[in-house]
């Protein structure tokens, strides 16, 4: 891999390593950010009822639009679970996009706006 899309994923690993340092920054527990990196993607349960259903549902999940409305939002109103949701999300959000896992078509799980997984 080399020029743009190289480039691309090295934005985007900065985008989930930012997350991640706002979590922490932010008071968030260490211990904690595993985990929570993870549990974003319990919205693939969604593919249980078809592509189609699971493409909304991960895609309802795995967006910064969601991501950066729950930390401004949780930051804001000094929520801070609420902040620390969206911190983890944008990093989660960041990590998949740097491993080349992109927003979901309904077409399957392997088909994505970046390409089909693994190409």
């Amino acid at each position: 891999m080399s020029g743009i899309p190289l480039l691309l994923r090295a934005e985007w690993l900065a985008v989930a390593l930012g997350g991640a340092a706002l979590y922490l920054w932010m008071g968030g527990d260490w211990i904690w950010l595993l985990p929570l990196l993870l549990a974003p993607d319990v919205s693939m349960a969604g593919y249980l009822a078809g592509p189609r259903l699971g493409a909304i549902a991960y895609n309802a999940v795995h967006n910064l639009v969601l991501a950066l409305a729950l930390l401004g939002v949780g930051w804001g109103a000094g929520i801070a679970p609420l902040a620390f949701a969206g911190a983890v999300l944008v990093a989660h959000v960041g990590m998949d996009r740097a491993l080349g896992y992109g927003l979901k078509l309904a077409t399957g799980f392997a088909d994505t706006h970046l390409g089909r997984i693994g190409r």
